[in-house]
This record gives structure tokens, C-alpha cells and sequence, in this order.
């Protein structure tokens, strides 16, 4: 098969089509119409599959039997084949949803809710980010030691969050990192306590409105991963024990 071939087959399968039902109602719009040797002919389709396999198509909608003999089949169109796939995917989606929709409702117990969680990834890090950033009201602390870490989209919510009022304070032992954030209108930056070690590892902090934290750690191959929870006990009592270890000591 060619290249091109390969990946409709796939894309057949991901629409619920096994590989064999892919490749033969491809290889029927190969030759217009054909019997089970034809097919077998030019698929990679054993003959003796192609029978069950024709006859699973047919009850899918996707082919026509001529009963001759031998017998024949013959695809529906290209457009019909499409209407066909996409209303049995929206109500393969439809019911499947509906399910899932039904048990969560039904879902008994005091917590439903991770209080933590875990996120790997630079992109899905900077999405949660941003996210979180996105959410504050009142008060917004960000740090970080490396100027990478700070994308454009979260220097733009931290400059849209400090438009709209809230208290945004940036933290950083790096000169780039505290001169780019102290450029934005609104947003504070300060150097971290003297009696904080310059760890290698570290990632990002966010803290928003005194209930929601993330805390990363960069990776050995330059990766990162982050830690996050919001509205729980658990980032309340974290925000207040990093907040009492930011004080200077007596």
C-alpha cells in the first residue's frame, strides 16, 4: 500500500472501521464494482474475509449486493459513505456522552474532586498557567528563574489581570525576568527572601487569590513538570506555608 493508502486506512479505523472493511470498500471504489476476487485481487484482504467483510459494509450501509454469481458489490458514493459515517459517529458521540453525563450525576461521596494534580509537558504547563492566571480576582504572585518560562500569552494575562485590578506581584533573582515583568502597567517585582537558595530545578510558582497554587520543577532533559491545585484545603494550607517561609527570619 502506498503511503497515502496507509493513513485513509487509519483515519477509516479512527471513524470505527476495522482495517479489513477500510481497505476493502477502498479497493471497491477502485474498481466500481467487483466480486470478492477482484477485491482480493488488489487488497490486502484475504478472499475468504472478504465475504464476512462485504457483508459487515453492507450492514453498515457502505456497499450494495448484487446477488449474481458470483456475487457482486458495489460502494455507495463518496458523498453517501460520508453522511452515512458522520451520523453514526454523532450518535456513537451522542450515546456515549449521554452515559458518561448519567453516571456523573449519579456519582455519590463527599470528595469527587483530586485535591492535586499533575501536569508534564512545557505547552500543557504554560496552558495551566495561563489558565490559572486567568481565573484571579483579587491577587496574583508569579516567579520564576528562567526567562523561557515566561511566554507571551502569560506576560499578557498578567498584564490584562493587573488592567483589571488585580494585585500582581512578580518574583525573580534573574535581571531579564523582573525588568521584562516590571514593564507592565500595574505589575509589582521584587527579589525572593535573601535566606532562599538559588535551586537549579526550579521551575514556576503561581499563586492566585490565597486557593489556587502550581509549583513546577524543570527536568532533567529540560522538560518540565508541575503540581497544581485550586479551591482545595490543600492549596490553602501550601499558599500559607510558603508565605510563612517568604518572611525574613528574626
Amino acid at each position: 500500500m502506498s503511503t497515502d493508502e496507509t493513513e485513509a486506512v487509519d483515519a477509516f479505523e479512527r471513524l470505527g472501521l476495522t482495517s479489513y472493511e477500510a481497505k476493502v470498500f477502498i479497493a471497491l471504489h477502485r474498481l466500481g464494482s467487483g466480486t470478492a476476487r477482484d477485491v482480493a485481487h488488489i487488497a490486502d484482504v484475504p478472499r475468504s474475509q472478504v465475504y464476512s467483510v462485504a457483508e459487515s459494509l453492507g450492514d453498515r450501509g457502505l456497499l450494495e449486493v448484487q446477488q449474481s454469481n458470483p456475487i457482486r458489490y458495489r460502494p455507495v458514493s463518496v458523498e453517501e459513505a460520508r453522511e452515512t459515517l458522520e451520523k453514526r459517529f454523532e450518535h456513537e458521540r451522542e450515546r456515549a456522552f449521554d452515559y458518561v453525563d448519567r453516571v456523573s450525576e449519579e456519582s455519590v461521596g463527599e470528595e469527587t474532586q483530586e485535591d492535586i494534580w499533575t501536569v508534564r509537558g512545557r505547552d500543557r504547563v504554560d496552558d495551566r498557567v495561563v489558565d490559572l492566571l486567568s481565573s484571579a480576582e483579587d491577587r496574583i504572585v508569579f516567579g520564576t528563574r528562567l526567562p523561557a518560562l515566561v511566554t507571551d500569552e502569560i506576560e499578557a494575562t498578567l498584564r490584562n489581570r493587573a488592567t483589571a485590578g488585580v494585585s500582581v506581584l512578580a518574583v525573580s533573582r534573574t535581571g531579564a525576568v523582573r525588568e521584562r515583568l516590571a514593564s507592565l502597567e500595574g505589575v509589582e517585582c521584587e527579589l525572593p527572601p535573601d535566606h532562599h537558595g538559588d535551586d537549579q530545578r526550579s521551575g514556576r510558582i503561581v499563586i492566585v487569590d490565597d486557593d489556587g497554587i502550581l509549583l513546577s520543577v524543570v527536568d532533567d532533559d529540560g522538560g518540565e513538570t508541575a503540581i497544581w491545585s485550586s479551591g482545595s484545603r490543600f492549596a490553602s494550607v501550601l499558599i500559607q506555608l510558603i508565605r510563612a517561609s517568604t518572611q525574613t527570619p528574626a
